[in-house]
């Protein structure tokens, strides 16, 4: 067993969005995650959020092949 961290929320304001924002506070999650011992992060986003995923892909994270997520609203 491993830590994990899980990110939830990752918000940018879009007026604040193309200036290296989004880039810096996952860039400070890695730090936080390695200095506190994790084995890795995880989060999910929009299948239709293409420039998150495009700047998530663009530091080294890879898009889960083998898991489905599934969720019961009530």
């Amino acid at each position: 067993m491993a830590r994990i961290w899980i990110l939830y929320d990752l918000f940018v304001l879009p007026e604040a969005r193309q200036r290296g924002v989004g880039r810096a506070l996952m860039e400070c999650a890695r730090h936080f995650a390695q200095v506190t011992g994790a084995s890795r992060l995880e989060f999910s986003t929009a299948k239709d959020n293409r420039p998150a995923q495009a700047l998530y892909e663009s530091l080294g994270y890879e898009r889960d092949q083998a898991f489905y997520f599934y969720e019961l609203k009530l």
